[in-house]
């Protein structure tokens, strides 16, 4: 079969053939269909962003397609079903505390890195397999709508922060980060969740009047002006009435101060959660006063990724209506053009984008 592989950091990803992957138990091989180029995959490649990855490797974080091929595990599933494919794979063998590795874009620990080592190759290929469990049936789809499909891997994150906030019906959320790729999924998926509305802090107006553009009144956009003092009371301001949830998607480039800002607008007893990149790249980490977290009962949760069962809930919710795939616009590309694929998700990795690559 054919694939992107990805043989040095700081070197082109290469089109080559390669063996086709081989099934064993708790596996299917699903032929890929669509699979989306995340709009940093390029710091992923040169080795900017220190991914664990052993080389060389099929990159690729998760897809959709067709199930090609069942092991003897498998119960509901077809040959022939439309799934997305999970990347974030889990160990089995201890379940309250499993490593993790995200196939075919990182790992975490030694353990993740075990994981990493079978279940390696990702999506960038015509096909993939993946741990029977990271398999989730989507229902009936065309060919063509897999490409917006592949909008899943990006709403997933911040449904798995709003899951581990416990965010309810009727409640104020803050989106620290709301104007980049992850942080408008967050607003869009806050309000699905039935979110009363969210405060949407960012610099950018434009991106800011497009989200209220999109999803109406229940949107407060705040302009930041980086004084940190002055942008906390401006959110709190925006918001009709407490603000109970605080989703942080924040890139590793963003100073401390501006996440501080938006994280301590949350109100007593009220929850944060911490999903974005700050100190990462280094430099300072996020200081918050020990006597403000103690004396107003904050709940800080910090999340990476999302529960076993969120994509299948997640997939429900679209189903439903009340979060719209159509708010994705997509540029498509063939496997032969990957790495212009990758060149193009870093220049245009803006709020409901998609670059996809159709095996």
């Amino acid at each position: 079969m054919k694939a992107a592989v990805l043989k040095s950091f700081g070197s082109p990803l290469v089109i080559e053939d390669v063996p086709e992957p081989t099934i064993g138990t708790g596996e299917v091989i699903v032929d890929v269909v669509a699979t989306r180029v995340l709009s940093y995959m390029n710091e992923v490649f040169s080795g900017e962003r220190n991914y664990a990855l052993d080389l060389p490797i099929i990159p690729g974080p998760g897809g959709i397609g067709r199930v090609r091929a069942l092991g003897p595990d498998a119960t509901r599933l077809a040959i022939g079903d439309w799934v997305f494919c999970d990347p974030t794979v889990r160990s089995r063998d201890d379940a309250a505390a499993p490593d993790i590795a995200l196939q075919g874009l990182t790992a975490a620990g030694p353990g993740g890195m075990r994981l990493q080592q079978h279940f390696r190759h990702g999506s960038f290929a015509q096909q993939m397999r993946v741990p029977t469990e990271n398999v989730k049936r989507l229902g009936a789809i065309t060919s063509e709508e897999a490409t917006r499909w592949c909008a899943l891997g990006t709403l997933l994150v911040p449904y798995g922060g709003f899951l581990a906030a416990n965010l309810r019906p009727g409640e104020i959320v803050l989106v620290s980060g709301a104007t980049g790729n992850f942080g408008s999924a967050a607003v869009s998926v806050a309000l699905a969740m039935g979110a009363a509305c969210v405060v949407a802090p960012g610099r950018n107006e434009t991106i800011l009047a497009d989200l209220v553009r999109r999803f109406g009144d229940r949107v407060k956009p705040v302009k930041l002006t980086g004084k940190e003092d002055d942008d906390r009371e401006s959110m709190k301001r925006a918001a009709p009435g407490p603000i109970d949830c605080v989703f942080d998607i924040m890139p590793p480039s963003v100073s401390t101060t501006v996440v501080r800002a938006a994280i301590m607008t949350v109100r007593p007893y009220g929850r944060v959660v911490l999903m974005g990149g700050v100190g990462m790249a280094g430099g300072a980490g996020l200081e918050l006063p020990y006597p403000w977290i103690m004396r107003n009962c904050i709940s800080i949760h910090g999340v990476w990724m999302y529960p076993p069962d969120a994509a299948a809930r997640l997939i429900a919710l679209v189903r439903s209506g009340l979060l719209r795939l159509e708010e994705y616009e997509a540029t498509e590309f063939d496997l032969d053009h990957t790495n212009d694929a990758v060149a193009h998700a870093a220049a245009n990795g803006g709020p409901f984008k998609l670059t996809v690559i159709r095996p």
